[in-house]
């Protein structure tokens, strides 16, 4: 059954009221066809009944010799005459045979005798035997009654069954096309785009549909920037008393006491920095699109790390002209070659062309951040991406790091309509590859 059941309700419905269309225009084809076959054998026996009369006064009329030439003259296409000795079988109970006794009967002069038998010969359904007024008998052998019907009518019934089927097909897209936009638009809301309202016309139930949509969605929208301020404002208003307290630890006389303090409110820092970073990560939405060059992007942020002493360099990098938000992807990019850096030691950059994306996007650039370090887990490669996640056991807690960095790249891909991608490098060897996947 689930091999021809439609997975979508558009087929499941469409098919269902195809089927019932269907069934309905055979049931009714079925009732004209025997309804019109039962006025077709009424018609035939009275037709039959007043020609046997009017044939049999004609053979009566004429010479016995000259009786046989006028048998074929008399015939007709769904019946014949032959002057034969009546069969010994008893009379045939069918329904058609006693209609056809009966209306010849009444037809012919009072006291002839009117006997239907079955004759058993093949493509002869009755023989009507009788004798005329001298005693000569005759027979009438009656065909099987088929009913033809117009090959124009089996066109037109198809005709008016493709049309209903298409108004049917049209009626039920209209009433599944709601459905489908209202899972675009929740599959587009995320905390890194904007708010983009439902239309709310067409039939009532999905005017309150789309209406109580866009509620949510605004009560999701003010939910996330209300969480985003708050962080951003604690973290902002935490810098002060940071900053007091470094101050403070600097009078203290307790060398060992004071640079414990100092390292320890270095720690408070980063991590004020690092939300503070997180908070702002969703505006990269506002700022405007571009056409960037990533290899130069990617050449020049490579050289800015070596600048600074840092071991980044580039494997290779491809041709590639994209249209998105230069700072978000400098930024995005920073983050995963610090940590890179923070618990590898070097980064690798690379740009690619590749063929589709891990989104299904043809035409996807990919840029690539690769260590070689201790990696991740594979069990753990999506927990990562979450804000706060730390793992002990691939990533040292002693070189530092509040556990930001990767939620903030994913947050700025996911804002560049890409996606970040955590795999273990290719070919066996040790190490963390961080690919970030953009639309061409």
């Amino acid at each position: 059954m689930t091999r021809w059941w439609p997975g979508s309700l558009f087929g499941r419905i469409l098919l269902v009221l195809a089927l019932g269309l269907a069934l309905a225009h055979a049931l009714t084809f079925m009732l004209a066809v025997t309804e019109r076959s039962m006025s077709m054998r009424s018609a035939m026996v009275g037709y039959l009944a007043s020609d046997v009369a009017s044939s049999v006064a004609v053979l009566e009329r004429l010479p016995a010799d000259e009786r046989p030439q006028w048998l074929t003259r008399l015939a007709r296409r769904n019946y014949r005459f032959v002057l034969a000795e009546p069969l010994p079988v008893p009379a045939s109970p069918s329904a058609l045979a006693v209609m056809v006794s009966g209306a010849v009967a009444a037809a012919l002069p009072p006291g002839r005798t009117v006997q239907v038998v079955d004759p058993g010969v093949p493509g002869t359904e009755l023989r009507l035997q009788l004798r005329l007024a001298d005693g000569t008998p005759l027979a009438v052998d009656m065909d099987e009654p088929r009913l033809q019907v117009s090959p124009w009518v089996l066109a037109a019934l198809a005709l008016q069954l493709v049309v209903l089927v298409g108004l049917c097909a049209w009626a039920v897209r209209a009433a599944t096309r709601p459905l489908n936009t209202l899972a675009d638009a929740a599959d587009a809301l995320g905390p890194a785009q904007p708010a983009n309202p439902m239309a709310e016309d067409g039939p009532r139930e999905v005017v309150r549909a789309a209406a109580a949509f866009n509620r949510m969605q605004q009560r999701i929208q003010a939910h996330l920037q209300e969480r985003m301020q708050i962080l951003a404002a604690v973290s902002h208003d935490l810098q002060t008393p940071i900053t007091r307290l470094r101050l403070r630890a600097d009078l203290l006389d307790d060398a060992p006491l004071r640079e414990r303090l100092h390292a320890d409110l270095a720690e408070m820092q980063s991590l004020v920095e690092e939300g503070i970073a997180y908070a702002r990560s969703p505006q990269a939405v506002r700022e405007p699109l571009q056409r960037v060059d990533l290899r130069a992007l990617v050449e020049s942020l490579a050289m800015d790390y070596a600048d600074a002493g840092m071991p980044v360099r580039v494997l290779h990098a491809a041709d590639g002209i994209c249209d998105t938000r230069p700072q978000a992807l400098r930024r995005l990019l920073c983050n995963l070659v610090d940590n890179a850096l923070k618990f590898a030691g070097s980064a690798e950059l690379a740009v690619e062309a590749g063929d589709k994306g891990a989104q299904g996007v043809e035409g996807a650039w990919r840029v690539r951040v690769l260590d070689r370090g201790p990696g991740i887990p594979q069990a753990d490669l999506a927990a990562v991406l979450q804000p706060y996640v730390r793992l002990e056991d691939s990533r040292n807690r002693g070189t530092g790091g509040t556990g930001l960095g990767l939620a903030i790249a994913n947050e700025l891909a996911q804002a560049l309509g890409g996606r970040l991608v955590l795999a273990p490098r290719e070919g066996g060897s040790e190490g963390l590859e961080a690919r970030v996947e953009l639309p061409r």
